[in-house]
């Protein structure tokens, strides 16, 4: 007989550290390049070469992409889990599932229809992993913090899960 565990929980996005970290990545580190390179370019000019523009441009990206977030989403992730004998199960909650697949069903028809395949690309990569599954034989680490209900399974080199916990089923 198989042994299951289901739950869904709502995590705070800008509160919680680790989905902190996988935005500092994700975002932090293509931004802070983009801008270490506007820097480097202009020469620490920000007023005679239009640095400052294109600075000011990529903070007003960042701001509405948070408020964005806030208005949207509550400002949290709403991530469900299924733990079973064969590995643990990541999904997007129906809620939050739904708005997520408008969002980026509007990135692909948008990034096709102006000719922009990145951001058709994007819109499709981020579609694919409303549900994520990783498998006991394929953990390698395990990582334990009771002070903030989680653990971390970390597979593969791509392969990385964050699982939620309840303060009751952690």
């Amino acid at each position: 007989m198989e042994t299951k565990l289901q739950w869904e929980i709502y995590v705070p996005i800008f509160r919680n550290i680790y989905i902190l970290k996988g935005l500092g990545m994700a975002i932090g580190i293509p931004f802070g390049v983009l801008i270490a390179v506007i820097l480097i370019v202009s020469g620490g000019d920000l007023s005679g070469t239009g640095a400052g523009y294109a600075l000011l441009l990529i903070a007003l990206l960042l701001v509405l992409t948070v408020l964005f977030v806030l208005i949207v989403y509550g400002g949290k992730y709403a991530p469900g889990f299924i733990v079973d004998d064969s590995g643990v199960t990541n999904y997007t909650q129906a809620g939050q599932k739904r708005k997520t697949r408008v969002i980026n069903g509007l990135a692909v028809a948008l990034g096709l229809v102006s000719g922009n395949f990145a951001a058709a690309g994007a819109g499709m990569m981020a579609s694919s992993r409303q549900t994520m599954r990783l498998k006991w034989k394929q953990v390698r680490k395990v990582r334990c913090d009771p002070k903030r209900h989680a653990i971390l399974l970390r597979g593969g080199i791509a392969e990385k899960m964050a699982v939620f916990c309840t303060p009751e089923n952690y």
